[in-house]
């Protein structure tokens, strides 16, 4: 077959994919011609499977210099397509074999298979052909997409003199293809796609760098000029990994500037907006962080945009993207963590009863999807759901609901009575499931987590007792939390697997003492009273509450020297226990019996200055 019969059927079967050239601006000027997605994908499959029909004729015979031109530019656009089908092997195979054909057409050894070396030896045989340097250059950015597809930088990074130097290269091959005779048509056009290639490796590399910690190095790289005319969702990526950096790198306020841009460049970058929550949350700006939550959630739970009914691009920025690095840094939680952390902020920070309803919300949206019977929700960000329940619980009390709190902690408690053990000895490794029991929710290595959230439920229970001043079933339900966590030994103290746990045992342990203490006072049970508050203070120290009635209790008692001493003790600590890491449903209980503070510091008070008078 002649060299202008190729070119022929090249003309034919290039000029019915002209829509696919990656240039968004360029395509369907004509939407009467416009192709539907679904017709572009069929035609693309289609173009795939001719195209290397006839590059299989092409190279069915040996290479000759006078044809050269024509078959890197068909292997140019056959590569293209295999790209496009994510065939990213066999176009790699395309390239390195092709360029091996020219190379023997011309006379020249056969190079060594490493790529920055393969690539300097094609460069320096075949490009200092003027009409073969544009049909190489063309290869050398598919194989630099190929290199950005598969995550291999080190081969961009090596050779990064000579693909800088793409732009002179392409324009100078481009006036020697314009005085031949015949122009073989190009799928995309090589400039094009080397803009495209630029800024998606400004952005492979600064991820890379960043995830290393690397993080100056990174700014250098992701600060290079881009691109006037790159796509507004690869700008707004720079401008967030920037960010990133600058926060990072101690300059918070910087990188809200830059997260400002990455959203005026891109309304739908929800990872700029994710960051500045965190930016947001490390200045203790809680009402900006509270808004941008708000703002998170409602764009997560947008129905998805619809793809557009044109043909797809043949190469997209997301292919080229692949990598793990840049994944992790632009990750975003899904709709429901933010909900849990949006319910969490409102309730810690004064807006209860909207905090309630985003509970309420979160709980549903757990419950239409399925996901109780599984124990786990549908993101590590997310606690268990007897976990959410008990915090739901716990912010419906703050609202005075009681009646729903305790209705919710039955939910818990019904589902875990069947998985309590008998007695649970923790040591390392901690003990496993008993064969055979059932495991409703999955949690048979955390048997532990079990006991701690069935005692939760009965303490939130005790709290709403407490808040109705049923004093009677509150007493009943602390006790029922308390004979619940004495089932608990703790053999190996100090265990680091372990201390979160044993930690939240002993807080919810002084909590259950200290409510019970509270609750025998207002039973007249004063020894009663004294004993619980005495050992809620050994459980958990720095229980403010259990100190101030202990005060009280011993007041009462007539042990007034006693409640002096204690009342010093107390005033002059200055430490506050840290309440970092404890569970929601765990703090101090916003409702229920309160004590006269004023009163108790006059009686007080008067008591020790009669004393010293």
């Amino acid at each position: 077959m002649s060299f202008y019969v190729h070119y022929g059927i090249t003309h034919s079967l290039f000029s019915a994919t002209s829509q696919f050239d990656g240039n968004p601006s360029q395509q369907h000027r004509d939407r009467g011609d416009a192709v539907t997605r679904e017709q572009g994908l069929t035609l693309l499959k289609w173009c795939y499977v001719e195209s290397h029909k006839l590059l299989q004729k092409i190279q069915g015979v040996l290479a000759v210099p006078a044809h050269v031109q024509l078959e890197l530019t068909v292997v140019y656009n056959c590569s293209l397509f295999s790209i496009s089908q994510t065939q990213l092997t066999e176009a790699e195979h395309l390239l390195t074999h092709s360029l091996e054909r020219a190379l023997g057409a011309v006379g020249c050894d056969r190079p060594p298979p490493n790529p920055p070396v393969f690539w300097c030896m094609v460069l320096k045989s075949l490009g200092s052909t003027p009409s073969l340097r544009s049909c190489t250059l063309q290869l050398l950015c598919l194989h630099w997409a190929l290199w950005l597809s598969t995550c291999r930088l080190g081969h961009i990074q090596e050779l990064q003199e000579e693909l800088r130097s793409l732009s002179e290269g392409l324009g100078a091959g481009e006036v020697a293809v314009e005085k031949s005779a015949v122009r073989p048509a190009v799928l995309v056009h090589p400039s094009d796609l080397k803009d495209l290639l630029l800024i998606c490796t400004v952005i492979a590399q600064g991820a890379e760098l960043l995830c290393k910690g690397r993080c100056s190095e990174a700014l250098t790289v992701l600060q290079r000029e881009p691109s006037p005319l790159a796509p507004r969702e690869l700008l707004a990526q720079i401008h967030t990994l920037t960010g990133l950096c600058l926060s990072r790198m101690g300059r918070p306020h910087s990188a809200m500037q830059c997260y400002r841009k990455a959203l005026e460049t891109d309304v739908r970058c929800v990872c700029a907006l994710h960051q500045s929550i965190l930016v947001y949350r490390q200045l203790g700006n809680t009402q900006a962080e509270i808004q941008a939550l708000h703002l998170l959630h409602s764009v997560l739970m947008m129905p998805p945009a619809t793809q557009p009914a044109v043909a797809p691009p043949i190469i997209c920025p997301a292919s080229l993207l692949p990598g793990q690095s840049l994944s992790s840094l632009l990750s975003v939680p899904s709709p429901l963590s933010v909900l849990h952390s949006l319910a969490q902020k409102c309730v810690l920070h004064g807006s209860v009863s909207e905090g309630v309803e985003h509970y309420l919300d979160l709980l549903a949206a757990l419950q239409s999807d399925h996901q109780l019977s599984q124990g786990f929700s549908e993101a590590p960000s997310l606690p268990r759901l007897p976990e959410l329940y008990l915090e739901a619980g716990s912010s419906l009390l703050t609202a005075q609901r009681p009646t729903d709190c305790l209705a919710l902690c039955d939910e818990v408690i019904s589902t875990t009575l069947e998985l309590l053990p008998e007695r649970l000895l923790l040591e390392e490794p901690m003990e496993a499931s008993v064969p055979g029991s059932p495991d409703k929710l999955g949690l048979g290595q955390d048997r532990l987590g079990v006991v701690l959230w069935s005692g939760a439920a009965y303490l939130l229970q005790a709290h709403c007792y407490s808040h109705l001043k049923d004093w009677k079933q509150a007493v009943t339900h602390y006790t029922r939390c308390i004979n619940l966590l004495m089932k608990v030994c703790v053999k190996q103290k100090g265990c680091v697997k372990l201390e979160l746990g044993v930690r939240t045992l002993q807080r919810l342990k002084g909590l259950a003492l200290a409510g019970r203490g509270i609750s025998f006072t207002h039973r007249d049970q004063k020894r009663e009273s004294l004993r619980d508050l005495q050992l809620s203070l050994q459980a958990a120290p720095g229980c403010a509450s259990a100190g101030l009635w202990l005060t009280e209790v011993l007041w009462r008692l007539g042990r007034r020297q006693e409640a002096a001493a204690f009342w010093e003790k107390t005033q002059s600590s200055s430490t506050a226990p840290s309440l970092e890491g404890v569970p929601l449903y765990l703090l101090d209980p916003q409702t229920g019996p309160s004590l006269d503070l004023t009163d108790l510091r006059r009686r007080v008070e008067e008591f020790i200055n009669t004393r010293h008078s």
